[in-house]
């Protein structure tokens, strides 16, 4: 055996004259979409509210005295005040004082919502006193309305490091019914949100995210509270910018029953899961859906964002599974590194994969992974077949060029099959994230600054 006495080198320096031109981020003001105005909910007064907060231990005042009023009201409330640039956080019992000093009711009925820099105190008395200017219609500041151009202009008051305001509308049919929906939110950073309703107690750490959903449909208090915790596990607790828990998400529910024909008005009872399910179900389903879209907006206008990428885990033993193993890969630096570059780099998903914790262990030889190109980016000349780049544990000889083609479009889908885990899974779950970019650095670099 020969062993060289000499210096071996191993790998070559990156040159110092080296440069990689960083991707532009794209414009995303196409996302922002006026409203019709008969898609708004009818009505003004507020009959059931319902909340999801942060799990994060460190809850921010108005998550705090949000949850107080919810518990205190069993599920009612009148009016949501939101500031943005002033998280409220980590401030104390003046930061309490003040929260409570957002209500302009007397009836201890008012949510409230903050986000932006944290360990800060709230400019309390300029926030008071633009809240009163809202108190009497004959005021010339008096600015509250049911148009589109006022749930627009309340949707950009949520946006801190947003580019668009996001906001969403539709209606449904319940028992023959027509109801309307409306929604707006705020989030580009600091998202990864794990959120329960106020009467669960926190388990883990985990994004600024601030949610609005009215609807004019009828639900008592507890079916509201139970459609929104359950659509919150499918959409907004199934995102992720990068990785990092706010200590001030809220998703607020409210819903005031004035959607009901007039004609049935009087003996048309609240929704409820207990008395009947059926229309339960679809209301559930109907809020799901709804939030699965305003989810996306988070994710699409993430602080740099190039690229929307959905996480499809199939075949799992259970929800919990499948869903702990899309956010593993969805929080995962180096695939959202790697897809930044268009780089279908599948190691890394596969690593993420295998270093998810699961209730059943995983059948290795028994995953597939496959690139995904997206439907809304494909034009009818595009190859529109997914990619497999892991079959049955194997590899299955990427085709780079059209890996390529794939991660150079704007939005595309990463699918992991787990074979039938556990012997018999045929559960799945979705997650939707972004790529990390140079630009995402020099915001969060500068955030204070």
């Amino acid at each position: 055996m020969n062993i060289s006495k000499g210096p071996i080198r191993l790998f070559q320096r990156f040159s110092s004259t080296t440069t990689f031109t960083a991707k532009t981020t794209p414009s995303k003001e196409h996302l922002h979409a006026q409203i019709p105005k008969d898609h708004l909910p009818k009505g003004y007064l507020l009959a059931a509210a319902a909340a999801c907060f942060t799990l994060n231990a460190f809850r921010a005042a108005p998550v705090l005295v949000s949850r107080h009023v919810l518990d205190k009201s069993n599920g009612r409330a009148r009016a949501v005040v939101v500031n943005s640039g002033c998280a409220n956080a980590v401030t104390g019992k003046k930061g309490i004082e003040d929260a409570w000093s957002m209500d302009p009711t007397t009836t201890t009925e008012t949510l409230v919502m903050s986000t932006g820099v944290i360990g800060v105190n709230l400019p309390i008395t300029a926030i008071v006193n633009a809240i009163h200017t809202q108190s009497d219609p004959s005021l010339p500041t008096y600015a509250l309305a049911s148009t589109p151009t006022a749930w627009d202009g309340a949707a950009r008051a949520f946006m801190t490091t947003d580019t668009f305001p996001k906001l969403r509308a539709r209606t449904f049919q319940i028992n023959g019914s027509t109801y309307r929906m409306a929604g707006m939110d705020e989030g580009a950073g600091m998202v990864h949100p794990r959120m329960a309703g106020s009467e669960s107690v926190p388990t883990s750490l985990h994004a600024t995210l601030l949610g609005l959903v009215v609807t004019d449909a009828p639900v008592s208090p507890r079916s509201l509270q139970s459609a929104l915790s359950y659509a919150v596990d499918r959409n907004f607790s199934s995102i992720s910018v990068d990785g990092d828990m706010s200590i001030n998400d809220t998703i607020i529910a409210l819903e005031n029953g004035a959607g009901v024909p007039t004609e049935r008005s009087s003996k048309v009872e609240e929704i409820d899961e207990g008395t009947d399910p059926d229309a339960y179900h679809v209301f559930r389903d109907e809020l799901t859906s709804f939030a699965i879209d305003l989810a996306k907006l988070v994710v699409k206008d993430g602080e740099g964002a190039t690229k929307f990428v959905e996480v499809s885990v199939e075949n799992a033993a259970s929800y919990t599974d499948a869903h702990c193993i899309a956010s593993t890969i969805s929080t995962s630096a180096l695939v959202k590194t790697a897809l930044y570059s268009e780089d279908a780099n599948w190691g890394r998903i596969l690593s993420s994969t295998g270093s998810a914790t699961l209730k059943t262990p995983l059948d290795t030889s028994s995953v597939s992974v496959s690139f995904v190109p997206s439907s809304a980016t494909s034009s009818p000349s595009t190859n529109s077949s997914p990619l497999p780049v892991l079959i049955n544990g194997e590899p299955a000889g990427i085709d780079e060029t059209w890996g390529s083609e794939i991660l150079g479009q704007d939005e595309f889908g990463i699918v992991v099959d787990l074979g039938s885990q556990g012997g018999g899974g045929t559960e799945g779950a979705k997650y939707w994230t972004c790529v990390f970019s140079y630009e995402y650095v020099r915001i969060n670099g500068d955030y204070r600054s």
